[in-house]
């Protein structure tokens, strides 16, 4: 009998440090590796978790709680460890604002010639749809609705250009949109095809 027990003892124990040990590896997954990308974690929480989800608040949870729930959901969604990582940057940001930058004055974006639509429809769907959507209600929390009358769109195409180029955060909003959407590859021109794409599509 106290042989029996001494084994059930010695299994269950087993047991919880295989457990442990597979917790504890499934957060070394998550944490090595190339940092995460929040601007890719936009896109990639639009494209794996919002099916089921849909648009939450990432101030939801703290830091922590987002790393738990997003180590669980790389085994239960079977997400790759890099999107696991750029999802958490995401979920994690809101919880992390960019500090200040002291008072420096923002880069300004260069005026130019006019927008093309065309061209900024590519730049629109490859980019903006991430966060914007389609129909360009937005698809995040806190993402401005651009088919509202006296809306985002009610300002100039200065102040617009300004606030993609340099990043903005909306009063209220939990989450921030990233300087040039989060490519900094992205031209001045592309900024002004993608700002004519969006009046045109969607300024009522």
């Amino acid at each position: 009998m106290r042989l029996t027990r001494r084994i059930t003892a010695i299994s269950a124990v087993g047991a919880a440090l295989l457990v442990l040990g597979g917790a504890i590896g499934l957060v070394a997954v998550i944490e090595s590796g190339e940092p995460g990308n929040a601007a890719r974690g936009v896109k990639l929480w639009a494209n794996y978790c919002d099916g089921c989800h849909k648009a939450r608040d990432p101030r939801e949870f703290r830091d922590d709680q987002w790393r738990v729930t997003v180590t669980h959901m790389k085994v239960r969604a079977g997400l790759p460890g890099q999107d696991a990582r750029d999802i958490l940057a995401f979920l994690q940001q809101a919880n992390n604002p960019a500090p200040s930058a002291g008072g420096a004055k923002p880069a300004r974006a260069v005026m130019g010639g006019p927008g093309d639509p065309v061209a900024g429809k590519e730049v629109y769907n490859a980019i903006c749809v991430a966060c914007h959507a389609e129909n360009g209600q937005g698809l995040v929390a806190g993402v401005p609705d651009f088919t509202a009358r006296g809306g985002r769109l009610a300002q100039s195409d200065e102040v617009l250009l300004q606030h993609i180029v340099n990043g903005y955060q909306s009063p209220g909003s939990p989450m921030a949109m990233p300087p040039r959407g989060g490519d900094p590859d992205l031209t001045d021109q592309d900024l002004r095809n993608s700002l004519s794409f969006i009046r045109r599509q969607f300024e009522g």
